[in-house]
């Protein structure tokens, strides 16, 4: 078992080892400056690639090599919502207005069938429109129903 933690920097380690790796095969560095190697201008470039790939069979490497079988992965959830949650603010607060949610999140849910869309039904709160219609009858105040928002999705 492996912690495949995000924790450090994967690009910048990946790009030095192939930088590294290139200068010790002989190959012109020039180009490069190691210490730099994270800027986006170098994104396009053969070290950048190759070290991609190295980061892309990570995983399949190390099982193969040290006998993993199973990969922890431990802060991708907290990370993935930071970076959303600042990208929709920039745009919810910015120009972009209530396009920036319903563009960059709500669509791109119903497109992928990602079920969250439904958060009431995920909630429980058919479950809890059940209950209050077992003590109140057609008196009770639900949350489904045919005119409820669920049921756009």
């Amino acid at each position: 078992m492996y912690n495949n933690s995000p924790s450090f920097n994967w690009t910048l380690n990946f790009r030095q080892q192939v930088y590294d790796a290139m200068k010790a095969a002989g190959k012109d560095v020039s180009a490069y400056e190691r210490a730099q190697l994270m800027s986006v201008e170098y994104d396009q470039t053969e070290l950048a690639k190759l070290a991609d790939e190295k980061i892309r069979t990570f995983q399949a490497d190390s099982s193969r090599e040290a006998g993993i079988f199973h990969h922890l992965i431990t802060l991708p959830t907290y990370h993935t919502a930071a970076l959303s949650t600042d990208n929709l603010a920039k745009e919810y607060f910015g120009d972009q207005g209530m396009l920036g949610y319903v563009a960059g999140v709500q669509r791109k849910e119903i497109r992928q069938g990602i079920a969250c869309v439904k958060h009431q039904n995920m909630s429980g709160s058919d479950i809890g429109d059940d209950h209050k219609e077992y003590f109140s009858g057609e008196a009770a105040l639900k949350a489904a129903g045919k005119d409820n928002t669920m049921n756009q999705f």
